[in-house]
C-alpha cells in the first residue's frame, strides 16, 4: 500500500483482486454526519470533512 499526504489530502493506492476489507480510524475533529463516498471506475473516494469549531454560547439565567 502506498500512502501520500499533501495539502490536507491523504491518498492510498492499493491493488487487490477479489473481495477485501479495509478500515481506518478517523481523526477526532472529523464531521461524521457529513461523510460521503463515491465509487467511480473502480476508484473509491471518501470525503471526511472537518467539524466546525465549537463556539461558546451565552445562556441567560433568570431567577
Amino acid at each position: 500500500m502506498q500512502e501520500k499526504e499533501r495539502t490536507g489530502t491523504v491518498r492510498r493506492h492499493t491493488r487487490r483482486i477479489g473481495r477485501f476489507d479495509s478500515r481506518t480510524t478517523l481523526p477526532p475533529d472529523s464531521d461524521a454526519e457529513h461523510i460521503s463516498a463515491e465509487l467511480t471506475d473502480g476508484v473509491l473516494t471518501v470525503n471526511v470533512p472537518k467539524a466546525g469549531k465549537e463556539q461558546a454560547q451565552r445562556i441567560e439565567i433568570t431567577g
